[in-house]
């Protein structure tokens, strides 16, 4: 396995079967060009597997933070330990960009993400509820 950032929006539309939906290149050209974003893919025999994304938070009385965005390891790869390698790396570029700590939100009923999560060292905080505004017209 081989872990890399994406570059160009081309690595991010053949890695795009671990997203939601599609990868379009002006959302994926503005992602990778936004300071403080990053997309790392594990690579299996040249293939995309999975992939983790982050954001840098920074705000004026705390400092950086990375938010752990998404996961995503394709199914026929799952169990093998990319998505605890990919949030370990996510970590390791956290840490190297000066953040104080990392996190992500996860659902209460997603047992692998809680798994991997936890297998990659973060440890439950608390209570954690959600709420959100949809903008789109």
């Amino acid at each position: 396995m081989d872990i890399r950032p994406a570059r160009t929006p081309a690595e991010l539309q053949a890695a795009e079967a671990l997203f939601d939906g599609p990868a379009r290149p002006e959302w994926s050209a503005r992602f990778l060009d936004s300071p403080g974003h990053l997309m790392l893919i594990a690579y299996v025999d040249g293939e995309p597997a999975g992939m983790v994304s982050g954001v840098e938070m920074t705000h004026p009385d705390k400092g950086t933070e990375m938010c752990l965005y998404e996961l995503s390891v394709d199914e026929a790869y799952r169990r093998r330990g990319i998505g605890r390698a990919l949030t370990l790396a996510l970590a390791d570029e956290a840490r190297a960009r000066g953040c104080y700590g990392m996190w992500v939100g996860v659902d209460t009923d997603n047992e692998a993400a809680l798994a991997t999560y936890g297998a990659a060292g973060a440890h439950d905080e608390g209570v954690f509820t959600m709420r959100g505004w949809s903008l789109a017209p």
